[in-house]
């Protein structure tokens, strides 16, 4: 069998490595630690259940016969976003370059600890499932926020932010609906001083975004705690 049963809802993981000792070893672990967990011996098999279904991550071995693991990830990059965990020989510098540069989003040296590995797993699961819940952009009024391209428009037309201002846009958007204080947004925007120095730029900010900056429908204050940020 290659999936466990009663996995549910669980992360599904697709397993690829010639290892049969090693296959039936991760899948074992990763099953035991709360992994819905599929194996393939190679990159014909790991192609097989990819058509077939959808995996919340790829734990992928480099040197496998026929189609490498860099072969197989250089093609799935480009037509998926599968986060791709890449296992590699302990002193193979080249090959973990490799597979970074084509797309891989960690690597793992052999040998290894399994512990190790479900860590690195669920970093890399919790990571893209907050990429995936910031949403592409933001609607704020007459403006538009761009989140991937961090790019404030008016209409069609491009609003010109200071640097302090585009991180403190930035911030407030990355956490949208939540009160950030005043100490995380001079860090987040490289200030230092008192808590006049954020009151200060939100202030400009406002003048560029909102209809009436003297009573700020989107870059709300909340006293005693700091600014939140609530589009339409």
């Amino acid at each position: 069998m290659n999936e466990n049963p009663n996995t549910g809802d669980l992360p599904h993981i697709l397993v690829v490595d010639d290892d049969n000792r090693l296959r039936a070893l991760l899948q074992r672990y990763l099953a035991d630690n709360g992994f819905r967990v599929t194996v393939a011996s190679g990159a014909a098999e790991a192609r097989n259940h990819l058509s077939s279904f959808v995996f919340d991550l790829i734990v992928m071995d480099v040197m496998m016969p026929g189609e490498s693991g860099l072969a197989l990830t250089n093609s799935l990059r480009k037509r998926s976003t599968v986060p791709i965990l890449m296992l590699t020989a302990m002193g193979d510098t080249e090959h973990r370059i490799n597979g970074l540069e084509i797309g891989a989003d960690d690597y793992l040296p052999k040998p290894f600890e399994p512990r190790e590995l479900v860590l690195r797993i669920r970093i890399i699961l919790r990571r893209t499932a907050v990429a995936d819940a910031i949403p592409s952009a933001l609607k704020i009024g007459s403006c538009r926020y761009d989140l991937l391209r961090e790019t404030l428009f008016w209409g069609e037309d491009i609003v010109r932010l200071t640097t302090t201002e585009a991180n403190l846009l930035k911030t407030l958007a990355l956490n949208v609906t939540h009160v950030c204080n005043r100490i995380e947004l001079a860090q987040a925007c490289g200030l230092s001083g008192s808590d006049r120095s954020i009151d200060v730029q939100m202030t400009r900010l406002r003048k560029k975004l909102e209809p009436d900056p003297k009573n700020p429908r989107y870059l709300q204050t909340v006293r005693g705690h700091g600014y939140v940020l609530r589009p339409d």
